[in-house]
């Protein structure tokens, strides 16, 4: 199992606004690519929160093939997307890991 790690730091004026969009449609987005099989939106606790509040939205799959799908297949707009909606209000960082089972 692959697990599609999103850590997002998110400006103080936009939390309400960028945790609404996030459930209600950039998730739903994202799901409905069918290459994951789950997901959710974590706040990150114990954080510095002056510049912004941090979160990690993670997107679990099956393998690293559906993985690499999603990523040339639907990253870019989805990134956009965000850019467009939010400007430079957020920043991201992702990382990919794998369940050890």
């Amino acid at each position: 199992m692959i697990i599609y790690n999103v850590t997002i730091k998110v400006a103080q004026d936009i939390v309400n606004e960028w945790t609404a969009w996030m459930k209600n449609e950039h998730m739903p987005a994202l799901m409905a690519t069918g290459l994951f099989t789950e997901s959710r939106l974590c706040r990150l606790l114990e954080q510095d929160e002056t510049e912004g509040v941090t979160y990690a939205a993670q997107y679990h799959c099956n393998s690293i093939n559906e993985y690499n799908k999603y990523i040339s297949d639907h990253a870019d707009a989805m990134r956009q997307m965000s850019f467009q909606k939010f400007g430079n209000k957020f920043i991201a960082f992702r990382t990919v890991m794998e369940i050890e089972e």
